[in-house]
């Protein structure tokens, strides 16, 4: 038996490399899962890859900054499986990479909508269709904790939701609730590609042997490396954590 037998977890940014790892460990350790994003074919392809029966994984397409949206994944999960165990809130995006005076305000605007309002949305509506005991996990980034120069708006979300994580987690404790955030570096996915092809332009220089110099451990993290910190943090493993800042940057904040 799994250390996630029977639990009911909720992935947003599912699609995503580490959305779609974190689903892969959860599965394997007996949990069911839904997946929830943006683009369905890409919850599609990614749904098939796990190879897991329709009774174990499910997918719905969602607009996280959305409430109605939000509604409805949390509602079709409860229908499809019962009260949820566990949230991942995982879905963000990164905007651009400019002086804040040359900033778009329409870019600043979607980054705290899809970062911010999305993961407060999600806390909102989960919460009464969570079970006790449960456990939330918010995906900050190492921009958590730091900042660089030319992302404002990535920086200000990922800071913010450390705040929206320490109030949430006061107040579900008497529930015992857990949350948690996840702070990652640097991942070689898709993602992190495009904010490196972006960051080549800045700083001169390629933008992934840039930031490997600044990681103590000199290399980007693999997706699976961050996701068995994503099921520590949903399991009973870590039954005492809650309120705090889980860091998977390879020493990048040290």
């Amino acid at each position: 038996m799994g250390i996630m037998e029977g639990k009911v977890c909720v992935v947003t940014g599912g699609a995503g490399s580490l959305g779609l790892e974190s689903a892969r460990l959860l599965l394997k350790e007996g949990a069911r899962v839904m997946l929830v994003g943006r683009n369905e074919e890409n919850l599609a392809r990614a749904a098939k890859t796990l190879n897991a029966n329709t009774d174990s994984v499910g997918i719905v397409k969602a607009n996280v900054a959305d409430t109605e949206e939000t509604q409805n994944y949390i509602n079709q999960t409860v229908a499809k499986w019962g009260k949820i165990d566990v949230l991942f809130s995982h879905a963000g995006i990164s905007g651009a990479i400019k002086p804040i005076v040359d900033f778009p305000e329409e870019v600043f605007d979607e980054v705290m909508a899809i970062n911010v309002r999305g993961s407060f949305l999600a806390c909102k509506y989960c919460l009464p269709q969570m079970n006790d005991g449960g456990s939330i996990i918010i995906t900050s980034s190492i921009m958590g904790v730091t900042a660089d120069p030319g992302v404002c708006a990535y920086a200000t979300s990922k800071h913010a939701l450390i705040g929206l994580m320490r109030s949430v987690a006061k107040e579900v404790a008497p529930r015992n609730i857990r949350v948690n955030i996840l702070g990652p570096g640097p991942i070689e996915n898709t993602f992190q590609t495009k904010i490196e092809e972006r960051l080549t332009e800045v700083v001169g220089e390629d933008g992934t042997e840039f930031l490997n110099r600044l990681i103590p451990l000199g290399r980007h993290g693999q997706a699976e490396e961050i996701a068995r910190m994503v099921l520590f943090l949903a399991s009973d493993q870590s039954s005492f954590s809650t309120g705090s800042v889980f860091m998977a940057d390879g020493g990048m904040n040290t």
